[in-house]
């Protein structure tokens, strides 16, 4: 009987430890689906989802740097937003000179990166020996003419569109009855930002002086400040600029100047770089633009061609003008958003260059 009950008592322990066995492989599969329920939730900000490859997206500034202040940080702040958002991997390189433009966007095709933006059109001819080499890295140009590649896109603005605006404000608030604008390099691209300027001035304002002047570079600030002072002297009490780096000279000489001196800012919101000094901003939407870029290719809707942003695209405007809104009447307010509506609904071509102003007639408003 002793022996019987050992054998009773063996049977019975052997069946309670298969139970035992049988709960902890249970428990096991709990905490392993809890593990892989763990992995698919949505990713932090930053982050690409466990599994699914990372964008990598990177820029080539243009010789000003992404210390600007303008072109280059915005382009910039649209890949900290594809960082934020998509969860992509970004960085940027500075050129210092032009043979940087090449070496810059084939190392960052080297490394692998899906995206590379290179900004400026200078890096037209940089772009057209690289990008057919990689045909797998997504290459895009701001303001310039990408090679006819499956894998570039332009990024192109109707500046002249968000300068007309700037420059009506400017004609409707000028006090003196002469404005001022100051250019970086003489070129197409920055008559561009000359010619609607000076068309939205003579719509408000067509018995104002404009006084023009360009650096002749993009990163002298105390040519930009000399220039503008000058204008500043014979008589203009608002200064427009399109020339890179050099602008912060422009609004540095506004805010020496004092009251009643304005400098208006281009491509990014400059207003809180002098507030109340900076009658408003050219907002140019590069970093949006940079950002859809993005998106697409990581998304498998990525197109080639030519992305042409104005008004009606949203892709230029004016700031918010935090700092000085308050000092616009509302019946120049009105008058600007009067004159957006006809440009983006088509009823008011604005003009973009020498030619084009000569012949342009501004809108009777009412």
């Amino acid at each position: 009987m002793g022996e019987a009950s050992y054998l009773m008592y063996g049977r019975d322990n052997g069946g309670e430890m298969r139970k035992a066995a049988h709960l902890l492989w249970l428990l096991g599969a709990l905490i392993l689906l809890s593990a892989c329920a763990k992995k698919s939730t949505p990713p932090a900000s930053g982050q690409a989802p466990t599994g699914e490859k990372r964008l990598r997206a990177a820029m080539v500034t243009d010789i000003a740097g992404i210390g600007d202040r303008s072109f280059n940080e915005s382009a910039w702040r649209g890949l900290q937003r594809a960082e934020k958002e998509l969860g992509a991997e970004v960085r940027y390189l500075e050129s210092a000179k032009l043979p940087d433009y090449e070496r810059n966007l084939r190392l960052l095709a080297q490394q692998g990166y899906d995206v590379v933006i290179a900004v400026g059109f200078a890096m037209e001819d940089a772009l057209k020996k690289v990008a057919p080499q990689f045909p797998n890295v997504v290459f895009a140009i701001v303001d310039g003419n990408a090679p006819d590649l499956p894998n570039c896109v332009s990024l192109k603005f109707r500046e002249h569109e968000g300068s007309f605006l700037v420059g009506a404000l400017a004609g409707a608030m000028t006090k003196t009855g002469t404005v001022g604008f100051v250019g970086g390099m003489e070129i197409p691209l920055i008559k561009k930002f000359e010619a609607g300027y000076r068309a939205g001035v003579m719509t408000t304002n067509p018995q104002a002086k404009v006084l023009v002047g360009y650096t002749g570079n993009w990163t002298d600030t105390a040519k930009g400040k000399e220039l503008a002072l000058s204008q500043f002297e014979r008589g203009a009490d608002i200064v427009y600029h399109a020339s890179g780096q050099c602008g912060l000279g422009v609004i540095e000489a506004a805010k020496e100047r004092g009251k009643g001196h304005f400098a208006i800012g281009v491509d990014s919101d400059q207003d809180y770089i002098a507030p109340g000094f900076v009658l408003t901003s050219m907002i140019k939407g590069v970093d949006n633009a940079v950002f859809e870029v993005c998106k697409s290719v990581k998304e498998g809707t990525f197109q080639p061609g030519t992305r042409d942003l104005g008004i009606k695209e949203n892709g230029v405007g004016l700031s918010p003008m935090q700092y000085t809104k308050h000092l616009v009447p509302q019946q120049v307010l009105n008058k600007i958003e009067t004159l957006r509506q006809m440009i983006a609904d088509g009823r008011l071509k604005v003009p973009q260059s020498e030619e084009e102003l000569k012949g342009f007639q501004p809108p009777v408003l009412p």
